[in-house]
């Protein structure tokens, strides 16, 4: 690769940064490497779930240490130690004799949008995506942190849902309908609702018996959920295309008939700052209008995030929160946030050049690296 054409997007930080690199995320990877108060984005390699995929990657490390004129003092990665970016990481770090500084994923999310505003002042970050692995080793994706630069720390976070049969899961939005039957205590209606499913009775006995289900407080699966529960989306046959759906059955019926009021009562904060959605997934079983469960399921989904905050805002002070993460493509989630956090007077940062996926992580774990104390 030509080390001329790697670069995609040049970001203006608000500071000079030490030089370091970074390897990006499994999926929509790219690399990012700063250097004086530039940080510099590749384009992108696309998922790194085929050879080929991983072999880009590895070539546009190679172009961006030749396009980048900073002897990188750092290797950035994903928390995850089997993603092939953190393999490569590591070879490229003893390589280049430099130390290596693992990120997890939502801190990263955040992150970028920090170094996208020239934040490093304490901030609130709402990261939302389908699945990043967390400090404890278990999925998370519905985080709500206190970042500040280098340093995170978990304050709240969705309650973690079932993901019956792991990765096939959130693949197939009927089984994360079936898991939230099963915390709801109605795992006996999953056979008779999806009956056609043939490995429906499996599936059932799973869930029964804590097999192959590991937790999740993935935001993306609870979107599946709602659109399993709503009929929907059954099985996905591109990425995201259950949250897709839902947006847009909410969507027709706002355009038609506005807003509905949040479900009174369709959450629950615990004092530890776990968010339950149960409430609300109870009523989504229940009923029959699915576009009118769609822009429910929004206007609670933004009611219940917006008391997380505005409860942490007073706890904490911080009146800035920097939002994160795929979720973030949803127009409706990001639109009714926005104005809750106004009326409140409460700062919401968003990526402006970048795009809030995943695409963006590498600036994050970039941004996180140069900012750690030299080693």
């Amino acid at each position: 690769m030509n080390p001329a054409d790697c670069v995609e997007h040049v970001i203006e930080l608000a500071h000079p940064v030490r030089p370091v690199m970074a390897l990006g995320a499994w999926f929509k990877n790219t690399l990012c490497s700063t250097s004086g108060t530039q940080a510099f984005i590749s384009r992108g390699a696309g998922d790194l779930d085929t050879p080929e995929a991983c072999v880009a990657h590895e070539q546009m490390a190679r172009a961006l240490l030749e396009r980048v004129d900073a002897r990188p003092q750092a290797i950035a990665h994903d928390l995850h130690p089997d993603f092939h970016s953190s393999r490569h990481a590591a070879q490229l770090a003893a390589e280049l004799g430099v130390p290596l500084v693992a990120v997890q994923h939502h801190h990263a999310h955040i992150a970028a949008v920090c170094a996208e505003h020239g934040v490093t002042e304490s901030v609130l970050g709402l990261a939302l995506d389908g699945v990043g692995m967390g400090t404890d080793g278990s999925a998370w994706g519905g985080e709500l942190l206190r970042v500040e630069g280098a340093s995170f720390e978990r304050i709240g976070h969705l309650r973690p849902l079932p993901l019956p049969g792991g990765d096939k899961a959130a693949q197939q939005p009927w089984r994360m309908a079936a898991a939230v039957l099963h915390e709801l205590g109605r795992g006996g209606e999953i056979v008779l609702r999806y009956a056609d499913e043939p490995a429906v009775a499996t599936l059932a006995l799973m869930l029964q018996r804590g097999l192959n289900c590991p937790r999740s407080s993935g935001m993306g699966r609870a979107f599946d959920a709602a659109a399993g529960l709503l009929g929907l989306c059954r099985r996905m046959e591109f990425e995201a295309q259950a949250a897709i759906a839902l947006e847009q059955a909410a969507t027709r019926h706002i355009a038609a008939h506005g807003w509905p009021q949040p479900l009174a009562d369709g959450w629950r904060i615990s004092a530890d700052g776990e968010l339950d959605l149960l409430p609300l997934f109870a009523a989504l079983a229940d009923m029959a209008d699915a576009e009118y469960g769609a822009a429910l399921f929004h206007a609670t989904l933004v009611a219940a995030l917006d008391e997380l905050v505005q409860r942490t805002v007073q706890q904490s002070g911080i009146t800035t929160v920097a939002c994160g993460g795929g979720c973030f493509f949803n127009k409706l989630l990001s639109t009714g946030l926005r104005e809750r956090f106004s009326a409140a007077r409460i700062e919401m940062l968003v990526a402006r050049q970048l795009l809030p996926g995943d695409s963006a992580i590498a600036l994050g774990q970039a941004w996180i690296a140069a900012l750690n104390p030299k080693p």
